[in-house]
């Protein structure tokens, strides 16, 4: 049946309806249902800050009686105004759109070469921002009840360069994960303008072939909003296919035409928002892996 401009407008007021918001982005303690602006200690007097939301059915008491909850580790991507990504990390929304507010949401920065500020483009100081994740990560957890066991690390274009360019950077940061989720674009896959971290292709690719090792067999998903990103032929060679999983995200049949009430273009952290077939199917595969980390002695 042909649509009329009236039912087509329609459609577009109940998917919009049905968009899960973000967490209310406050100050303070972090609590239940909010996101939380947090500066660690090492950083005050800085603003080099995180982002916590704790999940929805999150409080003092059930922490203290031991309860854990599963914990979603983010980086963002980079400033890039055409696709409506601030590089901050209050912009984030990939990790809430994956919990819905069932798991406990950090936003990590990237720590500024000054190391007063989150850069909001590439990685700043490499050193130090890998360090942050060290630090923060289990104080998280341990003052939150986050499981250790169940850290599941994340990230969108630059951040999803992060999950392996940052998060298996070395074999102490990349214990801290149970899994991995990278949307649009992978470590290795191009070089980048003007970034000597990414030059030459042939250095760069071999580094992080290295760095692949250290999944050590844990669990990688790679999905891919936007075509051309080459990371299934280079990650092909490189892991076995029980390795890891890759899922084409058509962006048009999840979000619509673009620009949108969800986000501006096709390349976006906000597409979970949004119920979507391609988006059950990641929460499907999250849900695999805290099952068996579950079943895995503590």
């Amino acid at each position: 049946m042909r649509s009329t401009p009236l039912a087509a407008l329609l459609l577009t007021v109940f998917a919009t309806a049905a968009d899960l918001p973000l967490p209310p982005l406050t100050t303070g303690q972090p609590a239940a249902g909010k996101r939380v602006a947090v500066t660690a200690p090492e950083y005050a007097g800085t603003q080099v800050h995180h982002l916590v939301a704790l999940p929805s059915d999150w409080n003092p008491q059930a922490r203290a009686q031991g309860k854990r909850w599963p914990v979603i580790v983010e980086y963002t991507g980079n400033l890039h105004p055409a696709s409506g990504s601030t590089g901050e990390v209050e912009g984030a929304a990939l990790g809430h759109g994956l919990s819905r507010g069932q798991a406990i949401w950090i936003v990590l920065p990237y720590v500024a070469a000054d190391r007063r500020r989150n850069e909001v483009t590439w990685w700043g100081d490499i050193a130090a921002t890998v360090a942050y994740a060290k630090q923060q990560v289990p104080r998280i957890c341990a003052e939150y009840g986050g499981d250790p066991r169940q850290v599941l690390l994340c990230g969108f274009s630059r951040g999803a360069i992060a999950v392996s360019y940052l998060g298996l950077h070395d074999d102490e940061i990349a214990r801290l994960w149970c899994g991995f989720w990278a949307h649009d674009h992978f470590d290795g896959t191009r070089s980048w303008s003007g970034q000597a971290w990414s030059t030459p292709l042939a250095r760069y690719r071999e580094e992080s072939a290295a760095r692949l090792k250290r999944l050590q067999g844990r669990p990688l998903l790679v999905t891919q909003g936007i075509a051309g990103t080459g990371t299934r032929e280079f990650l092909t060679p490189l892991l076995p296919p029980s390795a890891w999983t890759c899922r084409d995200i058509d962006m048009v049949a999840v979000g619509g035409a673009f620009p949108n009430t969800l986000a501006k273009d096709p390349h976006n952290d906000r597409w979970l928002l949004r119920d979507s077939p391609a988006g059950e199917e990641v929460r499907r595969w999250w849900a695999q892996v805290l099952a068996d980390t579950n079943k895995k002695p503590r």
